[in-house]
């Protein structure tokens, strides 16, 4: 009966891959429950991984992040450190987005403990501006607490004296992943590749 039941769901699966080619598991899962199924993403992945189906996808890099700089290096301070409640800690980061003709960069702001979008910004041009009007919206939409760390890797938007300066004035503490260590800086990575698998 199972066997029937998923090979019914691969037959709808395939029909809505052949419509909308490199659609990822969740918008299949979605295209599936909007005709009536009652099935959740890990089954559909499930089902995907065996038959092949999932979009494979080419690593195809652009460096956004250019840490040879005249201005300080800031020490990591959230290595170690425990989450235990919102606006704790921000993490900050920079990506690119592929389009049929060239790139726009966005830069985000995220509040580490709930993974929420808390400052954006979408733009041409990989300048100190992206990354300072997406960190306006995020301090404009959040209430600053004493001990909220800005974390961030060692790229120059965010080592830049305006960057900085608008994190001192707002008693934001600075804190900067170590050299060459991606990890550091995780949950922005993993917001990036969600988005760029799914969404965009």
């Amino acid at each position: 009966m199972k066997k029937q039941k998923d090979k019914a769901i691969l037959d709808e699966i395939a029909k809505i891959i052949r419509e909308f080619a490199g659609y990822g598991y969740r918008r299949v899962t979605k295209e599936l429950k909007n005709k009536g199924f009652r099935i959740n993403h890990k089954r559909v992945l499930r089902i995907m991984r065996k038959n092949n189906l999932t979009v494979k996808r080419k690593r195809r890099f652009k460096i956004t992040t250019d840490s040879n700089h005249k201005f300080r290096i800031y020490p990591n301070l959230i290595k170690g450190l425990v989450l235990g409640r919102i606006n704790q800690v921000w993490v900050a980061d920079i990506t690119y987005v592929r389009l049929p003709k060239g790139f726009v960069y966005l830069a985000v702001v995220l509040d580490a403990y709930s993974r929420r979008v808390i400052g954006w910004c979408l733009r041409e041009d990989l300048t100190e501006e992206l990354a300072l009007r997406a960190l306006k919206t995020a301090i404009a939409s959040r209430t600053i607490v004493q001990g909220l760390i800005h974390h961030s890797d060692r790229g120059v938007q965010y080592a830049s004296i305006a960057y900085t300066n608008l994190l001192r004035e707002n008693n934001i503490l600075i804190s900067m992943s170590r050299k060459g260590n991606c990890y550091d800086n995780a949950k922005a990575e993993s917001f990036f590749k969600t988005i760029k698998a799914e969404e965009i």
